[in-house]
């Protein structure tokens, strides 16, 4: 449902709210990427993947048509609505109008994104889509980490989209390697992905050098997951009169902060038997695979890696002391597959430990063993897309009163918005610690050091050593799994399920216009 919006005519407003509310609930189900306006070779790009994209998204039903008649639009939307695609679609199809008309000095679009994860990912996700639609437009990913050679080379023709991040922008222009005159004069359109995250990431000065090059002509797009004062200051630097695309707060912070299908839970124990329930919750096989694990040390996540590896439990640490290249690589397998359990690091905790390090990090540069400079461009918190993942576990307990309290839980009203894991039996945790403070105290290297096969005593675990309840929880457990394993075959071999209208918490959006664009017009 979209609505429209003056601040200067109430009773227009209340007007246009009305007939729009109407038409669109008669619309809203039938209405297709056709209707929208999409060019018949994106539709059949659309048609080509793996997913179900027949109908558009709450976000794109808005957001396409806006695009298109090249309109600046903030979006803000949770992560897995669409967004990417709310943007991507209308500007091929205005680069496929564009294209060829006349010689260009600088590419026609910048996509703007925090870290290198996401740019490769939407990088990937663009060039599908030319791919499919066989046309004569070039995309590119542009990173701090290639060389001022590798850039002009990347550079040159120029291509019609760039995908990179703030930095390396500015890295492309402190060296030569793109004009601030060339993007004046080609420069069409200009997107910011995640956006609430870019300042967070210390793209500010970066953003501001680039805008005093941007053209006024040119079309600016703001999508986010979140508002805040971040997203208020670019809009405010780089946008003119946008239309602004939100979600209703149909249950206030609650709604925004939760998902209706997500479930969350703590668990009480010290700080020493972290890695222990840890271990339980894995090898009883009490919470859905595939697991996604933050820590908040990347000592921490190789620690806990090495230490699941003794009891057979294969996974993979994901962090920015890895070279950009081994990042992908590893999100490509877990996406894949191919393993079950990515520890991830918290990026602030990485990047404040760059910072506060420093110095201290060039004193070491001799020794053998000294650590790889921290890559400021990764980030594995928001926007990443993580296939069929289940559960998403963290080993810091510390700030759960702040984090329920955030998320607007009340013990008092029973609201139990985050409440304690009750398939988890103390019996259970105390059958595996007796296993393993054995183990390790007769072989106390092995927490230090890599096994190439974990002891045959603590592959499995017996049956007798499980209580009653714990083989109950683990029983229900892999049924789940495997009902929704033969979902996923099912949607692997190409079937497409269908959304319904009352589960779709996506369905509406408001829209807010800019103040002189509705005056005497609905």
């Amino acid at each position: 449902m979209s609505m429209a919006k003056t601040e200067d005519k109430p009773a227009q407003e209340a007007k246009q709210k009305e007939e729009i509310k109407e038409e669109s609930e008669e619309e809203e189900e039938e209405q297709t990427f056709e209707q929208l306006g999409l060019d018949p070779r994106l539709i059949r790009a659309l048609n080509k993947k793996e997913i179900s994209v027949t109908k558009p998204t709450p976000i794109q039903r808005v957001a396409i048509p806006l695009i298109l008649e090249g309109k600046d639009v903030v979006a803000r939307a949770k992560t897995g609505s669409g967004k990417t695609l709310a943007y991507l679609l209308p500007l091929l199809q205005k680069l496929f109008a564009s294209s060829g008309s006349s010689r260009k000095l600088a590419p026609s679009a910048f996509i703007l994104v925090p870290s290198g994860e996401l740019c490769q990912q939407v990088h990937k996700e663009v060039s599908s889509l030319i791919d499919s639609c066989k046309v004569q437009l070039k995309a590119v990913q542009l990173t701090t980490k290639m060389g001022v050679s590798d850039l002009r080379t990347a550079l040159a023709g120029p291509p019609d989209v760039i995908v990179t991040t703030p930095a390396c922008v500015a890295k492309c222009l402190s060296a030569g390697a793109l004009q601030s005159s060339s993007i004046n004069d080609s420069l069409e359109i200009l997107v910011l992905d995640e956006a609430d995250l870019l300042l967070s990431f210390g793209y500010e000065d970066d953003l501001k050098a680039l805008t005093a090059f941007v053209p006024r002509r040119c079309q600016c797009l703001l999508m986010s997951a979140t508002s805040s004062a971040d997203v208020d200051k670019l809009k405010k630097l780089i946008l003119h009169n946008p239309y602004i695309l939100t979600l209703p707060e149909v249950e206030g912070v609650k709604d925004e902060a939760i998902p209706k299908n997500v479930q969350q839970f703590w668990i009480s124990c010290s700080n020493q038997d972290k890695l222990l329930h840890i271990l339980a919750l894995l090898k009883l096989e009490l919470v859905q695979k595939k697991v996604l694990i933050f820590t908040n040390s990347i000592d921490m996540s190789f620690r806990l890696k090495l230490f699941l590896e003794k009891f057979g439990i294969k996974s993979a640490v994901l962090n920015a002391e890895l070279p950009q290249n081994s990042r992908l690589h590893i999100l490509e397998e877990f996406n894949a597959g191919l393993f079950d359990y990515l520890i991830a690091t918290d990026d602030n905790e990485t990047k404040e430990k760059e910072q506060a390090g420093g110095s201290l990090a060039e004193s070491r540069k001799s020794k053998r063993h000294a650590k790889q400079r921290l890559d400021s461009e990764f980030g594995v918190v928001r926007g990443i897309d993580f296939k069929n993942v289940h559960t998403v576990s963290t080993d810091e307990m510390a700030i759960l009163e702040d984090i329920k309290s955030f998320l607007g839980d009340d013990e008092s009203k029973d609201s139990n918005l985050i409440a304690p894991f009750p398939l988890l039996t103390k019996n259970a945790v105390e059958s595996l610690r007796y296993r393993a403070e054995a183990h390790f105290k007769a072989n106390p290297r092995d927490l230090g050091s890599e096994q190439e096969a974990p002891a045959p005593h603590l592959r499995d675990v017996p049956d007798y050593l499980l209580d009653p309840t714990t083989k109950e929880a683990s029983k229900m457990v892999k049924l789940a799994r495997a009902a929704m394993g033969n979902n996923n075959s099912a949607r692997r071999q190409g079937s497409r399920s269908k959304f319904k209208r009352s589960r779709d918490p996506l369905k509406s959006f408001s829209v807010e216009a800019p103040r002189r664009a509705l005056k005497g017009q609905r």
